[in-house]
């Protein structure tokens, strides 16, 4: 049985999760994304690459950082993850420029005990400041084993393109608009930005659609103001889309934030 329980707590959102059947599309999120494989193998796809996070493997996504996810047989897979928005984790590891994980999956018993300890205080809804300090516990700790600071920032071309993506958000995606004003091709401005992101720019539009409906739920809880707010042509059609990044519908995920 596939479930997808989600839970928020000083800025970081918890997810638990079960699946069998369900598999994400490929997506990418605005935040740093660190699970744990609890039971079965999770397999995915990353910077064209496929990994298996067996039993206690840690996962480790970038921002922005392209994927998809299933469970690797008919067994199923238990796991949970973290998402932390990338100002959180910095001002908790005492960085000041963007750092990435160097390696996507890692076996390391104290950072597992690290990952279960917070994810569980989240689920369960403990006290912001817990959170807060088993936060700090857990950067401090990422900081000393997995975080690189050799990151090749966008260039100033794909910059001005996420951002013109990002200014309109609740139109449809217009590539002339963007390629007129990088002068590039329709498909050399494709192909760059595939080249850079491991996606298209249209699945990056809607991947940002629904980072900013996940946002707007969360600060009015409400989802028909997230379907107006974001250009999605009603509730089922944001419900689609939500569904397929997050594994539950924009009202179950509501639900289980409030």
């Amino acid at each position: 049985m596939d479930k997808f329980v989600y839970k928020k707590s000083a800025g970081i959102t918890a997810l638990s999760a079960s699946m069998t059947e369900f598999k994400y599309k490929k997506h990418a999120h605005q935040e740093y994304a660190i699970g744990v494989t609890l039971r079965g193998i999770q397999h995915f796809n990353l910077d064209g690459t496929l990994q298996l996070s067996y039993q206690n493997g840690i996962m480790l996504f970038n921002p922005e950082q392209a994927h998809d996810g299933m469970a690797h047989d008919h067994t199923g897979l238990d796991y949970v993850m973290l998402y932390i928005e990338p100002e959180l984790l910095l001002e908790a590891a005492g960085k000041k420029d963007i750092v990435r994980f160097s390696t996507p999956i890692v076996y390391d018993y104290s950072l597992e005990q690290q990952v279960l300890r917070l994810s569980q205080a989240v689920l369960s809804e403990k006290d912001e400041a817990l959170c807060s300090e088993l936060l700090l516990s857990l950067t401090d700790r990422l900081v000393r084993s997995n975080l690189s600071t050799d990151h090749k920032k966008d260039s100033a071309l794909l910059k001005k393109a996420k951002d013109m993506i990002h200014a309109s958000l609740e139109h449809v995606l217009k590539l002339d608009d963007i390629c007129s004003e990088l002068h590039l091709s329709k498909f050399q401005f494709i192909r760059l930005f595939k080249a850079h992101t491991g996606i298209s720019p249209y699945q990056y539009f809607l991947n940002c659609k629904i980072e900013r409906a996940k946002q707007l739920i969360e600060k009015n809880g409400d989802v028909y103001s997230a379907v107006a707010e974001c250009g999605f042509v009603d509730l089922t059609h944001l419900n689609k889309h939500f569904k397929s990044v997050y594994g539950a519908t924009a009202y179950e995920y509501l639900s289980h934030i409030k």
